[in-house]
């Protein structure tokens, strides 16, 4: 199962990589530029076919990929023999005026993109499950007596329903989730429904600096109804089936999922749990090593379906889906500076390629429809994170050179070549480092999984 995790992942990883040096070279043609090799893949190519003046290869290391470009390197050769300019031949890179190099080093992050918006204007266009909560909350400190949450604070209580965010109405606990999370230290006006009294209550998400993400410290109200048990878990092997009603553990009455937590935060050698099968009560005990992980239980949650959208407004909401995870992402940016734990918050193409496999497999294990979009989902959001990293002012990516070729565009003259070679050599040491991060982070993720 896990080698075909990996190969889903290096599949995925591979398409939004082609997507992105497809942008460069179709934008290199565009404008002249001579291309000398495309390639899909790292080091050295074991399958390459040239077809006009274009080579194109198969790298052995399957993550990545490159268009070279003819004259690329001139600077950097230029330095190394010592020449105060360049004199690029026709038809090379650095021959094009700086508005076509733009063009070309922005054509990459752009596909991705438009790559992006639309696979998730397919995704809108058929329509899909969505598995979420009622919006009515259970506050965290409940399971945890000896910690307070911005919640608390705020002056929530368990049974609240939050029906509104900062003018937003929200009716489910998946758009709850999607606003706390991606606002940390940022303040929400929330709207509350308590037992029919509507009130205002302004609550700022704390940041969780092992994920960046933001909390407030609630979870949702779960009936104790079974929907699911895992195969050959401690709950089936207790004989628990879907559709039974959790009444009790160990004589503590539970009438929402978060009570079972907090019988098992009590830390108990063993637990009885009572539940009811049509109209009948029965007993399931829970011991030793059962209690040592998950008890296999899923919560009945709701579930709906989005409608099936016509072409133009799947397109028009792909592109508004799109562009609203582009700015999440540039937002998110400035958690790196926040104090949160980079070795988590930065991933590595191995840990990416792991999530593009465990998502597709998780959703595969839904059904295929489900699989499809849960990957074409994850895929599209890797696709626009690579757009945001790669625009970034950073030398030797696009962002970088951008940056480099405007200022050669404003002054009217190209920069010298030492100039160049010090602003690449600083891009390659920022870009190690952080390869570095998060080959680190990606081993720590493993370790701990």
């Amino acid at each position: 199962m896990l080698i075909i995790k990996i190969l889903i992942g290096l599949f995925g990883l591979g398409i939004v990589v082609f997507i992105h040096e497809l942008g460069h070279f179709l934008a290199a043609r565009l404008v002249k530029i001579n291309v000398e090799a495309f390639s899909i893949g790292w080091g050295k190519p074991f399958l390459k076919k040239k077809i006009g003046s274009v080579e194109y290869r198969l790298g052995v290391f399957p993550i990545g990929g490159y268009c070279k470009m003819q004259g690329e390197t001139d600077y950097n050769e230029a330095w190394n023999n010592m020449q105060n300019g360049v004199k690029p031949e026709e038809g090379s890179f650095l021959a094009a005026s700086p508005g076509k190099r733009i063009l070309v080093s922005f054509a990459g992050p752009f596909f991705n993109l438009i790559f992006a918006v639309i696979l998730l204007s397919f995704i809108w266009g058929f329509g899909f499950e969505i598995n979420t909560l009622p919006n009515k909350i259970v506050l965290y400190s409940e399971v945890t007596p000896d910690q307070t949450y911005p919640a608390d604070e705020a002056g929530f209580k368990t049974g609240d329903r939050i029906i509104g965010i900062n003018g937003r109405q929200v009716a489910y606990s998946h758009e709850i989730q999607e606003i706390t999370i991606l606002n940390p230290n940022e303040p929400l006006d929330m709207i509350v429904d308590r037992g029919g009294e509507i009130l205002s209550v302004n609550v700022t998400p704390a940041l969780d600096k092992s994920s960046g993400a933001g909390r407030i410290g609630i979870v949702f109200w779960v009936d104790p109804v079974i929907q699911s048990v895992r195969p050959e878990s401690p709950a089936e092997r207790a004989g628990l089936l879907p559709g039974d009603v959790v009444i009790s553990a160990n004589g503590e009455a539970i009438s929402k999922s978060v009570d079972l937590m907090k019988v098992r935060e009590q830390n108990p050698d063993s637990i009885v749990l009572e539940y009811e099968r049509n109209g009948i009560q029965r007993e399931a005990v829970f011991s030793g090593d059962d209690l040592a992980g998950e008890l296999g239980i899923a919560w009945t949650t709701i579930q709906y379906r989005t409608p099936n959208l016509s072409i133009p407004s799947a397109v028009v909401k792909g592109f508004q889906e799109g562009i609203k995870t582009l700015v999440y992402s540039v937002k998110s940016l400035k958690l790196l500076f926040m104090g949160i734990d980079l070795t988590s918050a930065v991933s590595g193409p191995v840990r990416i390629t792991y999530m593009i496999g465990e998502t597709a497999a998780h959703g595969f294990g839904q059904g295929i429809s489900s699989g499809l979009r849960s990957t074409a989902e994850f895929i599209a959001l890797i696709s626009i994170a690579l757009c945001v990293m790669n625009l970034l002012p950073l030398p030797i990516i696009d962002g970088g050179m951008i940056v480099l070729f405007l200022i050669e565009w404003i002054r009217r003259k190209p920069a010298h070549p030492k100039a160049i070679s010090v602003f690449q050599g600083c891009g390659m040491v920022i870009i190690f480092g952080l390869l570095v991060l998060a080959v680190f982070g990606d081993i720590l993720f493993f370790v701990r999984q």
